[in-house]
């Protein structure tokens, strides 16, 4: 949708120039309390769920020394990566779907870059105050004054920062035991390095790189345009509807003037957090924020004209004038329902699974320095290893059997205390009479289960060696 007029440069940034700073203004609206909607629920998220307990312990902690992963109620090890495979392809179909269908409706509402630069504006608007006085402060020589409230900022900016690096680092060292080390400076050097590490990306991302972060490193600005077509839902600019642009008196008939809606203001790139104009048409920059949307209704509003000149809508609906019902169908194309199918599968098949999880998983390895040995009373003896995972919460106290072609014995204790979500380890000797087995490798089966009604069990074959 490329615009015949000539862009007009607002002083958002010096012309030629797009490494300048982007000064965004603040704006009012639905979409923007929306987004502020989504940096409350991500953020009440991330920085309370480490805090959290959970019988005894966080209800959320990937113990990388213990290699488990606690998610609330479940416990996943190194042998349940598949599962981390699985989300990975989850996230990247719901990917898919969501830019297909609306675009970087991710990118504008749930980004971390796009939560943590909203955060990083509010403050500097509460401490250097709106986009006019940043703009003059910035434009002042460096005295007392600019190097106090810069300063504040700056505090303000790394205090937030370190606390995200210490919440981060929390989900991987118990956050109660890591703030206590850090208290009293007694944190391992591992720990400490990766607080600063992310304290110190989150500050320069949010801080400094922001709207470059956007629009010459994140990759998925590269290839967006891949997964876009002209019924994706995108924020777009009504150029008929809106051109030729010009100013006005409020009120004045456009038409008469031989105008378009567009009054030419240039509010609608003073509030792009990426420094864009939207009236340009789709852009790899445009983060889909929908700030644009806001600060141009509101100019509508001022001149009584209706709103919408900027939307959210496709190509299509806005070169062809198509009604919502016709956008609505158009949607529903071949590839949105392959990448909604895909991933309601997925999901589904993942949850199913997790939900069927083993509750008990053994792993049997036979002694490989005797194959099989004769006891006093000429028994034939084979010696086995078992590791068996206690994948649930609770600590179970397990029974060791086995079966197989003939009646076969186990020697010694067959007990076993497995703590929640620990693995424990027994050396099983398996016995039986001389004869009752043909030479060679017979198929075993042990048996593991706590006794209980009903009884959590788990089996896992072997073999048993006869001379």
């Amino acid at each position: 949708m490329a615009h015949p007029t000539p862009r007009k440069v607002i002083d958002i940034r010096p012309a030629g120039d797009p490494e300048a700073k982007v000064y965004p203004r603040s704006v009012d609206g639905p979409f923007t309390r929306w987004r502020w909607f989504f940096v409350w629920l991500t953020q009440a998220v991330f920085y309370g769920t480490c805090w959290l307990p959970w019988d005894g312990r966080q209800a959320v902690l990937f113990d990388l020394d213990a290699r488990k992963f606690h998610l609330f109620g479940l416990v996943l090890w190194p042998q349940d990566t598949i599962y981390l495979v699985i989300l990975m392809i989850v996230g990247a179909l719901a990917l898919f779907l969501f830019t297909a269908v609306a675009g970087r409706l991710w990118c504008g509402y749930s980004c971390p870059q796009t939560v943590y630069t909203e955060i990083f504006l509010w403050l500097e608007k509460l401490i250097e105050g709106d986009r006019a006085r940043r703009i003059k402060l910035d434009a002042q020589p460096w005295r007392a004054r600019k190097l106090a409230i810069k300063g504040g900022k700056h505090l303000a900016w790394g205090l937030f920062a370190l606390w995200t690096g210490i919440t981060f680092v929390g989900y991987f060292v118990p956050i109660r035991e890591l703030v206590g080390q850090l208290a009293s400076f007694s944190a391992g050097p591992w720990a400490s390095f990766w607080v600063v590490f992310y304290a110190f990306a989150t500050y320069g991302n949010a801080g400094f790189l922001r709207e470059q972060m956007c629009r010459q490193i994140c990759p998925y600005a590269r290839f967006q345009f891949v997964m876009l077509d002209p019924d994706t839902l995108i924020i777009a600019y009504d150029n008929q509807r809106g051109d030729a642009r010009g100013a006005r008196p409020k009120g004045a008939d456009p038409k008469a003037l031989g105008l378009g809606d567009c009054v030419d203001c240039g509010i609608c790139v003073q509030v792009c957090p990426t420094g864009i104009d939207i009236r340009d048409g789709l852009q790899n920059e445009c983060i889909g924020c929908a700030a644009c949307i806001d600060a141009c209704d509101q100019v509508m509003d001022k001149m009584n004209y209706p709103r919408g000149l900027i939307r959210y809508s496709t190509e299509n609906a806005i070169a062809q004038r198509l009604t919502l019902a016709r956008v609505l169908r158009r949607a529903l194309r071949p590839r949105v329902l392959i990448y909604a199918t895909l991933l309601v599968g997925l999901t589904l098949a993942m949850a199913w699974s997790l939900a069927h999880r083993p509750p008990l998983r053994i792993n049997v390895e036979k002694d490989r320095n005797t194959l099989a040995r004769e006891a006093d009373d000429g028994a034939i003896e084979n010696i086995y290893r078992l590791q068996i995972l206690n994948t649930g919460d609770d600590a179970r106290r397990l029974r060791i059997a086995v079966s197989g072609e003939a009646p076969l014995a186990v020697a010694g204790d067959t007990a076993l205390n497995v703590p929640g979500g620990e693995s424990g380890a027994a050396t099983v000797v398996v016995r039986a009479e001389p004869g009752s087995l043909a030479a060679g490798a017979h198929r075993i089966v042990f048996v593991v289960d706590d006794g209980a009604e009903p009884a959590v069990s788990g089996s896992a074959d072997a073999r048993f060696w006869m001379p």
